[in-house]
């Protein structure tokens, strides 16, 4: 373990919950550049290539699930990181409209885990995390990446192609943020609801109580937000996975689309899927992670 690596690793090691049967699960964390605690928790063969999960708006490193991080970890050193203003991390008054502090937050988790030039890391952003993994590739660039992955992703807030969002986004945005708890509560629950496709048991509630465990002033400040990075991301240069349900209602399929060409891909797009692939079709949600890890 490198010297970074203990210095972060100050948070709880606990076992590994379902699913992932014989692997150590470890919660750490470290602070990024403007004093923030940024939590992740790490799984898998740490000589395996590094696999960095970026969650949604209003989640956390919890929403992929048990079972997936187990799964995942069978092939990949896991790094699942609870974005600033969610789920173990910090949630400072400010600092959620600065695309350097984003990066600088992905940055200092990759620092700690050792993850330098060269190591090939893939970065995978679901959701709002699209618009994480563009802040960091403009600002770091991608020498320490071998691929980037992008699920149900958005990549901008703007009027970009890579930014559409539906209805149920615009809706949960406005009332997500109402002062009244009991609109506020049912704006989170079609929120919620309209994630999915297909029902998915725990996984739909877990979503759902992470949604809710989010301050308001950072659901409301993320998406304050005015970024495009499309134009780093074309300019990436590594090779690139775009995943997108076909009813997805949350971040349009022609969101996929667009993103997809702006990395020069094929947009992979599964059917009767919304806004969780990984969720509602794991089993081809982890093969292709390992298809496309094995091409890199």
């Amino acid at each position: 373990m490198s010297d970074a690596n203990e210095k972060s690793a100050g948070a709880d090691t606990s076992s590994a919950g379902p699913g992932a049967p014989g692997d150590l699960r470890e919660s750490r964390s470290v602070a990024s550049t403007d004093g923030t605690t940024i939590a992740f928790q790490t799984c898998g063969d740490t000589a395996a290539r590094p696999l960095l999960l970026l969650h949604g708006w209003a989640q956390s490193s919890r929403a992929w699930g048990d079972e997936l991080l187990g799964r995942l970890a069978e092939t990949f050193r896991v790094i699942a990181m609870d974005l600033r203003g969610h789920g173990n991390s910090g949630a400072p008054a400010d600092g959620y409209d600065d695309s350097r502090q984003w990066a600088d937050d992905v940055a200092a988790v990759l620092d700690a885990e050792g993850v330098g030039d060269g190591d090939g890391a893939i970065v995978l952003g679901w959701s709002y995390g699209g618009i994480v993994v563009g802040d960091f590739v403009a600002a770091e660039g991608t020498s320490r990446l071998g691929g980037i992955v992008l699920c149900g992703a958005t990549t901008s807030i703007s009027r970009a192609p890579g930014g559409a969002v539906g209805d149920a986004m615009l809706a949960a945005g406005k009332g997500a943020m109402d002062p009244n708890p009991k609109r506020a509560i049912a704006a989170l629950g079609s929120f919620g609801a309209d994630m999915f496709a297909q029902r998915v048991g725990e996984g739909q509630q877990r979503l759902f109580g992470l949604s809710l465990a989010t301050a308001t002033h950072v659901r409301e400040a993320l998406l304050s937000r005015r970024v495009n990075n499309d134009e780093a991301l074309a300019a990436a240069g590594v090779p690139a996975l775009v995943i997108h349900g076909e009813r997805d209602g949350i971040v349009l399929p022609s969101a996929g689309e667009a993103n997809a060409e702006t990395l020069g891909v094929q947009c992979t797009f599964y059917p009767d899927v919304a806004h969780a692939p990984f969720l509602e079709a794991p089993d081809r949600f982890v093969a292709d992670l390992e298809a496309f890890a094995a091409e890199l």
